[in-house]
């Protein structure tokens, strides 16, 4: 099966979590957006069906379409091995992944937090101020529960990896550019996770990825965004 994912084109945003999942695999897949006429795809195969995605990222795979992160990644974590057989396993990594979902949102709003459809500089002082609760208490927070929920394991399932390893690998990457700071604390405090992200990086089809075009850089246009005045 080739996959067809579809996401925009220019930013690495929440379909990357995504496209980790398939390089991992080694699956074969298309970037359709990134094509010829892709944006112009995207918006038709977003628009059709008998149950369409709100938004992307939604994957294409065979008759199945098939929207949000966490759903997408519960089916391939399923078809392409990254997820555990037995179902309490299966139901806590998708647990985990709900709740990398919320962090990404949180990190989202720390530069939106009165609107998306407003520019960044229209809600400045708005920002600062979700920004500075985002780095004092929901960072830590949240990193304190993934280290636990990690423990002394390689991965968050024990020694094999899954779609939430790799995700959370993309989280850490996110925070680390927007917020340097912060994230330096927190992996200071819980060097676990430094030592996943580490694991993650260079397992041989991501470290492959990472050096390639493919891998898209972060920018002030994605979820992850790094403005000076809010890394505190």
């Amino acid at each position: 099966m080739v996959y067809q994912l579809y996401y925009w084109p220019t930013i690495q945003g929440r379909g990357e979590f995504v496209r980790l999942a398939l390089e991992e695999a080694g699956a074969a897949y298309v970037d359709v957006a990134r094509g010829e006429h892709g944006m112009k795809e995207l918006m038709a195969a977003l628009a059709a069906g008998d149950h369409p995605s709100f938004a992307p990222p939604f994957l294409k795979a065979g008759a199945l379409t098939i929207g949000q992160v966490a759903n997408i990644l519960l089916y391939l974590g399923e078809h392409l091995h990254l997820a555990p057989r037995g179902e309490a396993a299966r139901i806590w990594t998708h647990q985990l992944q709900l709740t990398i979902a919320d962090l990404v949102a949180e990190a989202h709003d720390t530069h939106h937090p009165v609107s998306s459809d407003a520019y960044y500089e229209d809600q400045k002082l708005e920002a600062k101020q979700r920004a500075a609760e985002f780095v004092k208490t929901r960072i830590p927070k949240f990193m304190d529960y993934f280290a636990k929920a990690l423990a002394d394991n390689d991965y968050l399932n024990g020694a094999h990896v899954s779609y939430a390893d790799l995700s959370l690998f993309q989280v850490i990457a996110g925070l680390r550019y927007a917020f340097p700071k912060a994230l330096a604390r927190a992996e200071k405090k819980q060097p676990a996770l430094t030592r996943l992200f580490d694991r993650v990086a260079q397992r041989p089809r991501i470290a492959a990825y990472l050096a390639s075009p493919r891998r898209l850089p972060f920018s002030e246009e994605g979820i992850f965004r790094h403005y000076p005045e809010l890394d505190h």
